[in-house]
């Protein structure tokens, strides 16, 4: 199983733990990301990741996302023609950071993309035939396969 993960999924394990949402998707996170440590799972990630997680305000989260991403398994190469399909799923609705996620899963075939992010995912839904990758909230993915 070749999984994206977007910096939401990143994130949500430092997030406010308070909402019962929040922790039980942290907690899917955190789950996900031991059967990655476990070679079950294979993490595909790429320089937006990167890109992304640079522009987080809070040094702290900044610096434990970054380490997260050392346990990337592989990164995909940023391509030339990788603007014009960024350029499609914007059309689509999508924002400029998560079509360039999509784009890269796309590239990277993974088979899942998973966020918490729920406009993103309302998107995808709407425009999954126009999409190459199935796109996820990692909880319901859980729930979904287990």
């Amino acid at each position: 199983m070749r999984i994206y993960l977007d910096v939401c999924c990143l994130n949500r394990p430092f997030d406010d733990q308070s909402q019962e949402r929040i922790r039980l998707e942290a907690a899917a996170i955190v789950l996900i990301m031991k059967r990655i440590k476990a070679d079950d799972w294979t993490w595909v990630g790429s320089p937006v990741v990167t890109a992304e997680i640079r522009q987080t305000p809070d040094v702290e989260r900044r610096q434990a996302m970054i380490a997260l991403t050392k346990q990337i398994d592989e990164e995909i190469p940023m391509e030339p023609d990788i603007a014009a399909r960024v350029r499609v799923l914007e059309t689509l609705g999508f924002k400029p950071f998560d079509a360039s996620h999509l784009v890269c899963a796309e590239i990277g075939a993974v088979d899942l993309f998973l966020t918490t992010d729920d406009r993103l995912l309302r998107t995808a839904m709407r425009q999954s035939d126009k999409l190459r990758v199935r796109a996820a909230n990692p909880l319901n993915w859980l729930q979904e396969i287990m």
